[in-house]
C-alpha cells in the first residue's frame, strides 16, 4: 500500500509542476485578468507541496515498521492533503479551466500533461488510467479513452485494468471498485 500511495503522491507532485511550470504562466500572459486565480492555483500547489514533504518520511517509516501509530498520523495527514485537494480541484475546473479552455493551446496543454511521465513508472500509469477513467461518468470516460493513444488503450485492456483494481482494493480495502472500461 505504501508504494502505492508514494507513486500517486509522485505523481501528484509531477503534475502540479507541470501545470506551475508549462500552463500556469501562459494563462497568466495570455489572460491577465486571470492573474489572482492563478496566484490562488500556485498557492494551492505549495500548500499540497508542503504536505507531501511531511507526508514521505512518515510513509517511508510506516512501510518499515508498519507501526500501528505511524499508519494513523499518515491517515490523518492524507485526510488533511484530501481536503486542500478537494477545494483546490472545484476551483481549478470552476474557475480556471474555462479560461484555460480560451487561451492555452492543445499543445501547450498536452506538454503540461506529459511534463515529468518519464518520472513514473508506465506500468503505474496503465493502472493509474482506470482510477481516471472510474472517475468520471460512463459516456465521458468512452470520448477520453478515444484521445488515449492506441498502445495505451491497449496496455491498458491487457494489464491495466487488473492493476487498477489491485490498486484500488489495496487503498480501500473492502469497498466496491468503481466501475471503469
Amino acid at each position: 500500500m505504501g508504494e502505492v500511495l508514494g507513486n500517486f503522491d509522485k505523481l501528484l507532485h509531477i503534475h502540479h509542476e507541470g501545470e506551475d511550470e508549462l500552463m500556469y504562466p501562459q494563462l497568466a500572459e495570455q489572460a491577465p485578468a486571470c492573474a489572482l486565480h492563478v496566484e490562488q492555483m500556485l498557492e494551492q500547489h505549495r500548500q499540497v507541496t508542503r504536505r507531501l514533504e511531511v507526508i514521505e518520511p512518515l510513509r517511508l517509516r510506516w512501510m518499515e515498521t508498519a507501526d500501528a501509530e505511524a499508519g494513523q498520523e499518515l491517515a490523518g495527514l492524507y485526510a488533511d492533503l484530501s481536503a486542500v485537494l478537494n477545494v483546490h480541484l472545484r476551483r481549478e475546473v470552476t474557475e480556471v479551466m474555462p479560461a484555460v479552455d480560451r487561451v492555452v493551446t492543445q499543445q501547450e496543454l498536452k506538454k503540461a500533461a506529459e511534463h515529468g511521465s518519464s518520472q513514473v513508472s508506465n506500468k503505474f500509469l496503465v493502472g493509474y488510467l482506470g482510477m481516471v477513467l472510474a472517475t468520471n461518468p460512463p459516456a465521458d470516460r468512452k470520448e477520453l479513452f478515444k484521445e488515449i493513444p492506441a498502445p495505451v488503450r491497449l496496455a491498458y485492456r491487457l494489464i491495466g485494468r487488473r492493476m487498477y483494481r489491485k490498486q484500488y482494493s489495496t487503498l480501500f480495502p473492502g469497498r466496491p471498485i468503481p466501475e471503469t472500461l
